[in-house]
């Protein structure tokens, strides 16, 4: 199959009948399949879904809500397609721009296509400044330089798709994961049209998340597989600034001066303790991640090919 649509929709009853139709107008001549993810609706969904489905159709239903971030894993885990797009199901994303995607991943010959946004048509307070601060602090702490992080709308070959590991809520950062697989990317700029159905399923109380998301990326992308790295040496600076306090107070202790009462005692002794458990924990992370892999027989690498040059004949 050539390419597989993976849609997360939760109360979106709505807007799947004019979806349906603008998918099926704009994937035609293209060898597809449709894969809903319904992520614990509450409306009617699931049976306009049900209603609207062709044998091109795949329904995965949640029991209940566990968010787009693992929507999309749901989907994408049952996706066949060789090149699998994702796409919002609020028709903000026009589907249209889905053929003009992979006519430039084939051209440019690259493992993912990401969408920016053009003219976007969000709230300017609660949806646009905040979503510029947070593409460029990703951008700056990341490295990985995507003007439109949020934009759903992205195209990605098979193999790097099933490999991206989207738990939690990191679906935000896709381009991440993506780089640390090895993915080559492109940009292009994408249509958005304002919401006709519906209330939309984000507040500026996704901020927060973004923040705690953005410092395990960075984790993530350092130090995954070797955590003694960061723990270690914050351990190790932390122990050797609160053994030089002690004895710089022991030196003054045997002057005769007392240091009962110092506040530095304190803080040589916390500092000790500190960087004595951010070294435990270092030993702990990497016995941690040793087991992880090793018990599923997973390495911490990927392998994109393999290439053995046959013999030459003997003249």
């Amino acid at each position: 199959m050539e390419l597989s649509v993976v849609i997360p929709v939760m109360n979106e009853e709505e807007n799947i009948k004019p979806l349906f139709k603008a998918l099926r107008e704009a994937l035609e001549g293209i060898d597809y399949e449709l894969i809903f993810v319904d992520d614990g609706s509450t409306d009617r969904t699931v049976e306009e879904i049900k209603r609207e489905a062709t044998e091109r159709t795949k329904l995965i239903v949640f029991s209940r809500n566990f968010g787009q971030s693992l929507a999309m894993m749901a989907g994408i885990d049952g996706a066949r397609g060789e090149i699998i797009a994702t796409i919002d199901g609020d028709l903000q994303n026009d589907p249209a721009d889905i053929p003009l995607m992979l006519k430039k991943m084939r051209e440019e010959g690259v493992d993912v296509v990401a969408g920016v946004r053009v003219n976007r048509q969000d709230g300017l307070l609660l949806r646009k400044i905040p979503s510029k601060i947070a593409n460029w602090i990703i951008r700056k702490s990341t490295g990985v330089y995507l003007r439109d992080y949020g934009c759903t709308l992205k195209l990605f070959k098979k193999e790097v798709a099933k490999n991206l590991g989207l738990y939690g809520e990191l679906h935000r950062f896709i381009p991440v994961l993506a780089k640390l697989y090895g993915a080559r990317m492109t940009e292009m700029e994408v249509r958005h049209h304002p919401r006709l159905h519906g209330t939309s399923k984000y507040g500026i109380g996704r901020t927060f998340k973004v923040i705690s998301d953005l410092m395990l990326m960075l984790f993530f992308q350092k130090y995954a597989t070797k955590p003694m790295h960061l723990f270690g040496t914050l351990g190790i600076a932390m122990l050797g600034v609160g053994m030089v306090i002690n004895l710089y107070l022991f030196i003054l202790k045997l002057l005769g001066e007392s240091i009962g009462g110092r506040p530095l005692l304190i803080l040589g002794v916390m500092l000790t303790l500190g960087g004595i458990q951010l070294i435990t924990t270092g030993f702990l992370a990497e016995i941690m991640m040793r087991t992880y892999y090793e018990a599923q027989q997973k390495r911490p690498y990927i392998i994109k090919e393999i290439y053995e040059p046959s013999p030459k004949s003997s003249s």
